[in-house]
């Protein structure tokens, strides 16, 4: 009885669980890391009295995203945002070259000019931030949603 009842729910769940609408899988062989499924965001500029960005970045959770952050070297500047570094998928950081594969970010530092690109998927949905530490106000904090 017990046997019947399973392979009646079974057979009654399949069709909710097949796909049957012929499409490709969006994704390519790199699963969510695709071509497809990545995005190019503006730079963060990291400079002395100056905004972050023009404007919040709004994120997609499960899309993959590359960002560039590059400091002018006008001043010592780090950027911290553990909670946002938290709620992604970091797969890559470039720095002059160097891949770097990190367990886990919670800031970064530039003591002089230079580059450094991240690739991440975006995970975990909310409100987050990176800012400059100690800088007053919002001028140097930029606001991202991962949705």
């Amino acid at each position: 009885m017990r046997f019947q009842i399973l392979a009646a729910a079974l057979i009654a769940a399949s069709p909710a669980l097949a796909d049957d609408d012929g499409d490709k899988p969006s994704f390519g062989m790199a699963g969510i890391l695709s071509a497809s499924n990545s995005e190019t965001l503006p730079p963060i500029l990291l400079s002395a009295g100056q905004p972050l960005a023009d404007a919040p970045l709004h994120l997609k959770s499960g899309t993959s995203y590359e960002i560039e952050i590059e400091a002018d070297g006008s001043q010592e500047l780090g950027l911290v945002g553990a909670g946002f570094f938290h709620a992604i998928w970091i797969d890559e950081i470039v720095i002059e070259g160097i891949e770097i594969r990190p367990l886990g970010v919670d800031s970064v530092e530039f003591d002089e000019a230079g580059v450094m690109e991240i690739s991440f998927v975006a995970i975990k949905p909310g409100t987050y931030d990176l800012h400059v530490p100690n800088a007053r106000g919002d001028l140097q904090r930029l606001e991202i949603t991962i949705e």
